[in-house]
């Protein structure tokens, strides 16, 4: 029982390791599983009378923590209902009407994979994309995911569940991948992203794409890259751009570190900048959002964890606020108990909450029939 309750304050505090950040996942996103263990246990052992009280304390205790992600979940339901215009009758309306079910937990969002094609669309760097094919036989909008792993890792088949929802519900979706660090260093990646969506419009008659609406969604360091690029790029039919938890101001992140014991983001940010802050201030500023956004920047919906041990909230309420200065059209999405890669499932409670804001906001920036 003593478990159960030490893992239950991962809800509340953030991890203090990595790989205590990992086990924090799924304490939150699949916190029922662990409510209902705790509950068995305690029915176990409501008889052994010399630790009844004491187990009937901590196991209160521990249920109340696992219950944080379902009741903030609820309360942030409400608020986000109205956050985006009415899109009753619309893509998002059939696909999910609510942001949050707490049945949808166990019974899950209908999320059947959907197959892609690999296309090679940079043969000088032997880069690839994966192609998700909307449901429709009709020229559609396509996102373009870019994927995280701090700068030097990951690959386009990290987190492919949202890809399959979007490509069911009349999105195309290439994910990408792209150059990575110490090896390559910023702007490479913005730089392969630019030449990704050079290939998707030229191949946009076979790939049945509009090319008059693009998205752009990235996860973590990701996140960074979709936002710089889609303020450097200044591509009008970048209708909007998508950051899970992506490091937003460079700048302030690398004067306030992450925990060592969880991620050297210092040492992270050195090999994908080339240095630190005090040998190359441009690498930092142009690479940070905070940095160049601008009067004409797309709309933005920005999602954060406030329990993240990797990537501070902070980085998108600094954003939030210069997108407020430059009166730039931008939706946001705190969830408390959240950690980092959250949205591994899109059924536990932040993941729903991001699925819906996502499907709202793509049909809010891109209308769909």
């Amino acid at each position: 029982m003593i478990l159960f309750f030490l893992l239950s304050l991962l809800t509340v505090f953030r991890a203090p390791t990595n790989f205590l950040w990992y086990v924090s996942i799924l304490v939150t996103e699949f916190c029922w599983v662990f409510f209902f263990v705790v509950v068995f246990l305690l029915f176990w052992r409501m008889g052994e009378s010399k630790y009844s009280i004491i187990s009937l304390i901590i196991g209160l205790l521990s249920l109340i923590l696992y219950s944080v992600p379902v009741v903030g979940a609820l309360r942030i339901a409400g608020r986000i209902k109205n956050l985006f215009p009415d899109v009753t009758g619309s893509v998002i309306h059939k696909a999910i009407s609510s942001p949050y079910n707490p049945v949808r937990m166990i019974t899950g969002l209908n999320a059947k994979k959907v197959s892609y094609k690999t296309f090679t669309y940079d043969s000088i760097n032997q880069l690839t994309l994966d192609f998700y094919h909307s449901s429709s036989t009709e020229k559609r909008p396509c996102v373009i995911v870019v994927h995280g792993g701090s700068w030097a890792g990951g690959d386009s088949q990290q987190l492919p569940e949202l890809n399959s929802f979007l490509a069911k519900n009349g999105y195309h979706v290439a994910t990408i991948n792209y150059r990575l660090a110490p090896q390559y260093k910023y702007p490479a990646p913005l730089e392969d992203l630019k030449t990704a969506i050079n290939y998707l419009r030229s191949n946009a008659a076979k790939l049945s794409i509009d090319t008059s609406n693009f998205a752009l969604l990235g996860r973590s360091a990701g996140g960074q890259i979709v936002l710089a690029a889609a303020y450097h790029f200044n591509d009008p039919a970048i209708r909007g751009v998508i950051s899970f938890y992506g490091p937003a101001d460079m700048v302030w992140g690398y004067a306030n570190p992450t925990n060592p014991l969880v991620l050297n983001s210092r040492k992270v940010m050195e090999d994908y900048l080339g240095g630190t802050y005090q040998d190359v201030p441009k690498q930092y500023l142009n690479s940070s959002a905070t940095e160049v956004a601008h009067v004409n920047s797309p709309p933005a919906l920005l999602i954060y964890g406030e329990n993240d041990p990797l990537v501070s909230h902070l980085h998108g309420l600094r954003l939030d606020k210069k997108l407020d200065s430059l009166q730039v059209k931008h939706y946001d999405l705190y969830l408390p108990w959240a950690t980092h890669g959250f949205d591994y499932t899109l059924n536990g409670p932040a993941g729903q909450l991001s699925t819906w804001s996502v499907m709202r906001f793509l049909n809010t920036v891109i209308p769909t029939p």
